[in-house]
């Protein structure tokens, strides 16, 4: 049998190796996966971490996923919209403060009114956001559900920015029961493969697509995890946004229990670095959820691995109705209280904050020649 050491030299790897991988809890292999994780990403996507000022604009959603604290039948959470004056300064805000780019994110919804929003928020946000430090403005992640190809088209056209447009569209699980098991809900308001072909017409409309999933799923195995790895490869994707699962007071899945914290934090780390070292020209976010279970949690993913951070911006008074999650760190410090911490917690880690800089996809850039 081959030692982790041999297998994270390796450049191609068996779904045997993977699940090796995952299943690590010795402390001297997790510090062999990690160390090999952290150096690849240098080798390959370079010193620098990315931030995308993550703006939560809106927690009205039409959609019940059971695992979710916005879901629409939770009826406990305050709701709110923040107008698009309010979401304009905040996005000013990340581009004053050096950020290249910010992320948009709501609860899903896909009514006229709401895909007009954004999309007059987006264009504001460009033609306010142009300068001569980012001067194809503000990048842009989007991360507002399914929607059809032509909204995804009409929203890209609006950002002004093609060289930095991106759309985050987590499928959660590529195992298919577990997918309904989270998605359990009148007319099958999500489907798998509707997914997929969602993750299809953004890569058609022009956008660096990425996707993720939640790690530590009730009933999942380190099989599981191995094909989600291996569906990111399958779908090509530019960029992954996943952490660990935590349940969620609003959410409907309270009674199925989580792992255990310290365990589950050696999973997600895991499932970073694998990644990491499986595809190793992508995009891989430092998940929030990770500072939920420890200290200094996200430092530890690019510790693992990531190259991208998303602060959040969104302002104090309503951060605390858009938690996905139970104990959702960060929800009472300003932005800039946020920034500051960070940027002495990254240069902890050895990886340099890039400021003014979009940040954009090794693979995308491999992929597209732009």
């Amino acid at each position: 049998m081959k030692s982790i050491t041999e297998i994270v030299k390796q450049t191609e790897f068996s779904d045997e190796d993977i699940v090796r991988l995952l299943a690590i809890t010795d402390p001297t292999e997790a510090e062999i996966l990690r160390q090999a994780a952290y150096d690849r990403a240098t080798h390959t996507v370079g010193n620098n971490v990315y931030y995308r000022g993550l703006i939560e604009f809106s927690n009205i959603c039409t959609l019940d996923c059971r695992y979710c604290g916005i879901r629409k039948s939770n009826h406990a959470v305050p709701r709110y919209e923040l107008d698009k004056e309010t979401i304009v300064n905040a996005a000013l805000w990340a581009a004053t403060n050096h950020y290249g780019s910010i992320c948009l994110q709501s609860g899903e919804r896909r009514d006229p009114k709401f895909i007009a929003f954004v999309t007059d928020v987006l264009k504001t946000i460009h033609e306010k956001t142009v300068s001569p430090e980012l001067p194809n403005g503000l990048g842009i992640t989007l991360s507002l559900g399914e929607q059809s190809f032509e909204v995804y088209k009409q929203w890209a056209q609006a950002s002004g920015n093609p060289i930095g447009l991106r759309y985050l569209l987590r499928f959660e699980t590529s195992n298919p029961k577990l997918f309904d098991h989270l998605h359990h809900a009148p007319g099958r308001e999500k489907a798998l493969q509707r997914r997929y072909q969602a993750l299809a017409d953004l890569r058609r409309a022009g956008y660096q697509v990425g996707s993720g999933v939640m790690i530590g799923i009730p009933g999942q195995t380190l099989q599981d995890l191995c094909q989600d790895i291996r569906t990111f490869q399958k779908l090509d994707l530019d960029m992954i946004g996943m952490g660990p699962y935590i349940t969620s007071e609003g959410g409907d899945m309270l009674g199925e229990g989580m792992m255990e914290e310290k365990a589950l934090m050696r999973l997600s780390l895991n499932m970073i670095a694998t990644t990491r070292l499986v595809i190793p020209d992508i995009n891989i976010a430092a998940a929030t959820a990770l500072h939920a279970l420890e200290e200094n949690g996200r430092e530890k993913g690019i510790l693992h691995g990531c190259n991208v951070i998303m602060p959040n911006i969104t302002p104090r008074i309503v951060r605390k109705n858009y938690q996905l999650y139970a104990n959702k760190p960060f929800i009472e410090q300003e932005p800039s209280d946020t920034n500051l911490y960070l940027q002495q917690s990254i240069q902890k880690t050895g990886r340099t904050v890039a400021l003014n800089v979009l940040g954009s996809s090794k693979h995308w850039k491999l992929r597209t020649g732009l």
